[in-house]
């Protein structure tokens, strides 16, 4: 970390600035932010990190998807925010974003519903990702939310229909994953996970 200087003060080393004014421009700013979500007003903070597992399928699926839906759309990955209103700021753990949704895109925000999110579980996280964040998900209208869960080897994939998500089904290493919603999606399910089998081998 780089020692940032005041002038007329002490010298320290400051990670969390109290206010924005304190920083004089963009590249001033601390390396290391607290992450976390808002949800329905309050703050949930994202730590510690996602585990090996979870970070292996994150970058596994945002492959996946941007190889098969590239023309499609964009393939985003966490941390990014998801703007869907000032009560609630989420950072799901893969987003998919539709040519046609494009307009949700605000220079470098996501200011609105994507089209697709996916949150990967990790040790603890079931509740929140699979209760808390899932009805924020229903309630701002995202069409399509995917929960895969490592240790089982399986993708729910919840579709929205009439305001409401229902589990279109779950796929295991025998499956391919297709969605009603995205022509696109494609998926071999058992090479999703294969990079975090080989290894553990």
């Amino acid at each position: 970390m780089c020692e940032r200087k005041p002038i007329g003060k002490t010298n320290k080393v400051k990670e969390q600035p109290e206010t924005f004014s304190e920083i004089e421009a963009p590249y001033e700013r601390p390396l290391i932010e607290e992450r976390y979500e808002i949800i329905n007003g309050a703050r949930y903070y994202l730590s510690p990190s996602p585990g090996l597992d979870h970070q292996l399928l994150a970058t596994k699926m945002s492959s996946v998807m941007h190889d098969v839906c590239q023309s499609n759309g964009i393939v985003v990955v966490a941390p990014m925010d998801v703007h869907l209103d000032k009560d609630n700021v989420l950072q799901p753990d893969v987003i998919f974003i539709s040519n046609e949704n494009m307009h949700i895109v605000h220079g470098q925000k996501i200011e609105g519903p994507p089209d697709l999110v996916v949150e990967i579980l990790s040790p603890g996280s079931g509740k929140h990702d699979k209760i808390n964040k899932k009805a924020i998900y229903e309630h701002f209208g995202i069409p399509e939310f995917w929960v895969v869960d490592p240790p089982h080897e399986t993708v729910d994939q919840f579709v929205l229909g009439e305001g409401r998500y229902h589990l279109h089904g779950t796929f295991s290493e025998d499956h391919s994953l297709t969605s009603p919603k995205l022509a696109c999606v494609h998926i071999d399910v058992k090479a999703l996970f294969q990079e975090k089998i080989e290894y553990r081998q």
